[in-house]
């Protein structure tokens, strides 16, 4: 493969502009708090039980389930752990008793037409390594805990008692974190079921490329570096990877997608936005806040800013080149300055939703699950970003 629009060979335009949705349309889900996890070591950084929020499915959908990884960044350091533990990315306290599903969580048709009546849960995102850290020994002085691990296996074995022993379809998804969460836990999730169980996983804004700074520094790949090497997230990256590279490599989604088994589908933006005002531009090397208003919105750049960031894009495609061929493995590329946005409806399935080959992202992502098509590889206009 060359590039990927020679994999893709699709060319559209996508548009989308802001819908407004009425109060009926929202979906109010109440939080579970797993206290009895805090047994098995499965506890948020701050020692809090982890929790989640469950919607039970109704009609055909009883059978089948949607488990849901929140985003929320990761903690590479103990000074940065220690100010997540008094938030919701650290500890239950501060999470929200109820939380409104919308997107691929809604309960109606209108919204989510293939997945609406499905049993669907959102697990908390309290542990700062993606739901990947195990380590026994906690700081008795800072009082961390590093168990995003036991927190995924924990809240997999609630649900199956809670009847997710009885599904015939299961969809592993999440965004941001939690669609890196999604990627490399997505073989485990599959590990959960037996093989006349159709298992697949859906990453939304997960694909974080190894890429260098403006300045040409590799500040990603060190701050993943450094969440691997606190959290002891190695034993829980896939073996495949990690017998193959430096451990943090396998951190990096193109390096670990071609290990893993389970079908996978990608949804993510060539321009993602946390991406580009993080990985590319961190404001400790704009202290002049040049890039202020371009981080904001496209539109704002100058011509310099965006052939910057045509390059970021032109280099997260090249990223896929390295991949193996699958069959089972979907795509949905969109050149949106966006992020993690499957949980709300303009992105997900709206009349206004991006579409590419007049296919929304719930339309394409419904399609590849129940293989109605033999196309899942999408991939929006090029060569530059837009405000989407």
């Amino acid at each position: 493969m060359n590039t990927m629009r020679t994999l893709f060979a699709l060319v559209l335009v996508a548009a989308m502009c802001a819908t407004v949705f009425g109060v009926g349309d929202d979906l109010y889900v109440n939080m579970t708090l797993l206290q009895n996890a805090t047994a098995q070591g499965a506890v948020c950084l701050d020692g809090s039980p982890p929790a989640y929020y469950l919607h039970r499915g109704f009609d055909s959908g009883l059978s089948n389930w949607i488990v849901f990884l929140d985003g929320g960044g990761w903690c590479e350091s103990i000074s940065d752990c220690q100010g997540r533990k008094t938030t919701e990315n650290g500890s239950s306290k501060y999470m929200m008793n109820q939380t409104n599903f919308l997107g691929i969580l809604h309960n109606t048709t209108k919204l989510n037409p293939d997945f609406y009546n499905w049993n669907k849960v959102w697990i908390g995102y309290c542990d700062g390594s993606s739901f990947t850290g195990d380590i026994d020994e906690v700081d008795p002085e800072k009082k961390l805990y590093f168990r995003g691990a036991r927190i995924f296996k924990a809240v997999m074995d609630e649900l199956w008692s809670q009847g997710m022993q009885n599904a015939k379809n299961a969809i592993l998804s999440g965004t941001s974190a939690g669609g890196l969460a999604t990627i490399l836990n997505c073989d485990k999730f599959k590990f959960f079921f037996s093989s006349d169980v159709k298992v697949k996983c859906v990453a939304n804004a997960g694909f974080f490329i190894n890429a260098n700074t403006i300045s040409g520094t590799p500040n990603i790949h060190k701050k993943y570096q450094q969440v691997v090497d606190l959290h002891g997230s190695i034993k829980n990256l896939p073996p495949s990877c990690t017998s193959t590279m430096e451990p943090s490599l396998c951190f990096f989604p193109q390096n670990v997608i071609s290990f893993i088994e389970t079908p996978l589908f990608i949804i993510n933006s060539a321009y993602d936005a946390w991406q580009i005002n993080n990985t590319l531009v961190p404001s400790n090397l704009d202290p002049q806040h040049i890039w202020e208003h371009c981080k904001v919105r496209i539109s704002n750049c100058t011509l310099n800013q965006r052939t910057t960031i045509k390059a970021f894009g032109v280099e997260f495609l090249k990223a896929f080149d390295g991949l193996t061929p699958c069959i089972t493995r979907g795509y949905f590329i969109t050149s949106c300055h966006t992020h993690a946005q499957i949980v709300t409806p303009e992105y997900w399935f709206s009349t206004s939703s991006p579409r590419i080959l007049n296919k929304t992202i719930a339309e394409a992502v419904g399609d590849w699950y129940f293989d109605r098509t033999g196309l899942h590889q999408y991939m929006d206009s090029y060569p530059f970003a837009k405000d989407c």
